[in-house]
């Protein structure tokens, strides 16, 4: 997989055992974060749930909104790690909230908004939407290249991103990176023995093992927290945030061979994937929009409607954002084979449809347009050389002697036809919206960009076209581009007409939607060298668009 240092082993260790004397992000101008090592609030019209950790252990902690005292859950064993959940809040309304230990201040107050209520008519609201945030500082790949941008370009790309004020911030997908059978038993030699030159010193899990109360815990925490917590710090305590999985969120790449294919994950992926999420973000809150009995929702552990797969953002009138993990629930049943299980699907098709709202959004964790030659992509299209061979391309990253073109002349290897039928259907309900236009923003092709999908396979769409962004990746490094792991840029599945100004740009970057009444506008803002590092703090949208109102 990826190399370390010893420094940056040494301080994953201590940042798991929340021991870490210091952490860059938690300074936030005059803010103190006091003993706060990291806060992610999410929120809804009426609620908030924030996940918080400590530079040491607590046993009572409790969460002050405006003067009443929300009494905190630990999340892990050991008390580092707490879940905040307030209800019957106020809509539309800022409160000052602070996390305190009987009668001592943990770190200074901060204000959080809860959203407009339903029948509220707001007129605007602002999202930040970025992808790939995750990966350990300092872990290098094949032929010594970068891995993931230090911490600090991350924290620069957030920091500008933030100084524009949203009132919302979704993260989608690969918050993490510590592949297993992926990396350890990857076709390449290389990839397999610096995966287990770093796995030696970190510890292996132990897949039969419960994860709390077991070293699988600490392994977790360890290798985590220096991608989470240290990235975010305590930034984002007052930006309502929303993280939805993707493939490296259960401890795998979408690898598909003979001897293994990753999804959809095992038992284990899923309890080490839900053990990440409980003790650093904020699952989804119930808000009207999105039913109880949604796959992954209304866990004993979480409470009736709070959701880890599938939720939304309900913004008064004004909007609503769909989103939706494509890996977690994915099945392999060749025609009836979705990405996500029906339930979840029927509820995208009828919220679409009904919602009461003058703006709605899809977010799900894959992209709809583009194409890199994945396997657990809605397309079919492969690398593949270019003359030559013949039989089922098999499908990973950074395979000896890749290269070629995307083609759909060679069939994917356990790539299911019934993902594309569930993408028809989708787009079709999309572009089917006869007064809002039809949009989507998507993340994990390690990409910035945006094009207009104006035909999928047999489907017209001229009519509403499906409008596709690429959020931008925060955390992407040289050997995370698609030309250096997949050997081809994104380019669209040769299923689909589609327009674009030019090719997503394989850089750092995010986005921003402002949502009024009248329109959806959309800043990309992207970044690499050879600008400087500072040249992110002024850092200014390389594209702007509108789209009207349909």
């Amino acid at each position: 997989m990826h190399d370390l240092t010893r420094r940056d082993v040494t301080g994953a260790l201590l940042l798991g055992a929340g021991l870490a004397a210091s952490l860059p992000a938690r300074a936030a101008g005059s803010w103190n974060s006091g003993e706060v090592l990291h806060i992610l609030p999410a929120a809804s019209a009426t609620d908030f749930l924030i996940k918080a950790s400590f530079a040491r252990p607590f046993e009572n902690v409790t969460l002050n909104i405006d003067g009443t005292r929300i009494r905190g859950e630990p999340t892990d064993s050991e008390g580092y790690y707490w879940r905040f959940h307030a209800a019957g809040l106020e809509p539309g309304r800022t409160f000052m909230l602070q996390l305190r230990r009987g009668r001592k201040a943990l770190c200074d107050p901060w204000p959080l908004a809860t959203f407009p209520g339903p029948e509220a008519d707001p007129e605007s609201f602002r999202l930040l939407a970025f992808t790939c945030a995750g990966g350990l500082e300092g872990a290098k790949s094949l032929n010594n290249a970068e891995a993931f941008r230090p911490l600090d370009i991350r924290r620069r790309l957030l920091r500008r991103a933030l100084s524009f004020k949203p009132q919302a911030a979704v993260a989608i997908g690969d918050h993490i990176y510590w592949d297993q059978k992926a990396w350890l038993e990857h076709p390449h030699a290389e990839i397999r023995r610096l995966t287990r030159e770093v796995y030696d010193r970190f510890g292996y899990f132990d897949r039969a093992a419960a994860i709390f109360g077991t070293a699988n815990e600490t392994l977790i925490k360890r290798l985590a927290a220096p991608q989470i917590s240290a990235l975010y710090g305590c930034m984002m305590r007052s930006t309502p945030c929303f993280f939805v999985n993707d493939d490296h969120d259960y401890f795998e790449n979408d690898d598909a061979t003979p001897s293994f294919v990753a999804f959809p994950p095992d038992e284990f992926q899923v309890r080490a994937a839900r053990a990440v999420q409980r003790l650093f973000y904020p699952e989804f809150l119930p808000d009207g929009a999105s039913p109880p009995f949604l796959p992954g929702s209304s866990a004993l552990d979480n409470g009736p409607g709070v959701g880890e797969s599938f939720g939304s953002i309900r913004v008064g009138a004004l909007f609503e954002a769909l989103i939706y993990d494509c890996g977690r629930f994915l099945t392999l049943k060749g025609p009836s084979a979705g990405l996500v299980p029906p339930e979840t699907e029927d509820w995208l098709i009828t919220r679409t449809k009904n919602a009461p709202v003058r703006h709605l959004i899809h977010m799900p964790s894959h992209p709809m347009g583009w194409t890199a030659g994945k396997w657990r992509e809605w397309y079919p299209d492969v690398v593949a050389p270019k003359s030559g061979g013949k039989g089922d391309v098999i499908v990973s990253t950074h395979r000896e002697g890749q290269g070629g073109h995307l083609t759909t002349s060679r069939a994917k290897y356990m790539w299911q036809q019934g993902w594309f039928s569930q993408h028809q259907r989708i787009v079709s309900a999309l572009s089917a919206q006869t007064s809002r236009p039809a949009v989507m923003v998507s993340g994990d092709l390690h990409a910035v960009g945006a094009g207009v999908i104006r035909q999928s396979g047999d489907l017209d769409l001229g009519g509403n076209p499906v409008h596709s962004i690429l959020a931008g990746p925060i955390g992407t490094s040289t050997a995370g581009w698609p030309t250096f792991a997949r050997g081809t840029r994104p380019e669209p599945s040769v299923l689909i007409k589609f327009s674009q100004e030019g090719p997503p740009f394989e850089k750092n970057g995010f986005t921003l939607i402002d949502v009024t009444a009248a329109s959806i506008t959309v800043r990309q803002f992207a970044w690499r060298e050879p600008d400087p590092g500072e040249a992110i703090d002024s850092l200014e949208p390389f594209s702007t668009f509108s789209i009207p109102k349909a």
